[in-house]
């Protein structure tokens, strides 16, 4: 694979639910980066499992995501909590996420000219999709907060459902995430902690605006 020289790489991880996917949109569109939620990708492949049982196979699943456009991914669909569970099961397969990976490092190292860099966030970008990353952060808050902004997001989409299940549907992702075997949620030693519990998003913003400025403009 040929890799665009000389770009900004910015990579993310996060537990669900914790405001990273805000936080990697605004920091996107100020740097003039290509924003890609990797996230939505595993929920897009657990969409069509739920949607297409009968047709659900690796090969289908390659050409959905060979002729996938970002654009797709930004169906309330994927945000339901059904797509989501799913989605940390999907995760978990080992050809889903070798399709997943290319589709991923391509996006990384080769986003479409008009765009200065890269900005990625999901649960193992920081040391296994872009280990190199210019800047690396962890983004993070306690499980109450991260499930009532989740059953909130969901509330809004005029979801029926309570904070309870949401905060138990949380809980079981975490456990999911930071367990499974192949490319487990964690915080590497390079990464930047961002806890957002107590923070507004204009504040995570200028926290991580600044480290990013301080470095730049050495």
């Amino acid at each position: 694979m040929i890799k665009r020289k000389n770009i900004l790489k910015i990579a993310i991880d996060s537990p669900a639910a914790a405001g990273a996917g805000t936080l990697a949109k605004a920091i996107s569109k100020h740097y003039k980066l290509f924003f890609l939620d990797t996230g939505k990708i595993y929920r897009f492949v657990a969409y069509l499992k739920l949607r297409f049982p009968k047709k659900f196979n690796q090969k289908f699943v390659r050409q959905k995501i060979k002729n996938l456009k970002t654009k797709d991914l930004e169906n309330i669909i994927l945000l339901t909590d059904e797509v989501g569970t799913e989605a940390s099961v999907i995760s978990k397969i080992k050809n889903i996420r070798k399709l997943v990976y290319t589709f991923q490092i391509n996006l990384a190292y080769n986003p479409p000219k008009k765009f200065k860099g890269s900005c990625l966030d999901g649960r193992d970008i920081t040391y296994n999709i872009v280990p190199d990353a210019n800047f690396k952060f962890f983004i993070t808050a306690n499980v109450k907060t991260r499930a009532k902004r989740r059953y909130n997001e969901l509330k809004s989409l005029n979801k029926e459902i309570s904070y309870k299940e949401v905060l138990k549907s949380v809980k079981k992702r975490d456990k999911s995430d930071f367990n499974r075997k192949i490319s487990p949620l964690k915080k590497t030693k390079d990464s930047v902690l961002i806890n957002t519990t107590n923070l507004s998003k204009r504040a995570c913003f200028l926290k991580i605006k600044k480290i990013i400025d301080r470095k730049l403009n050495t």
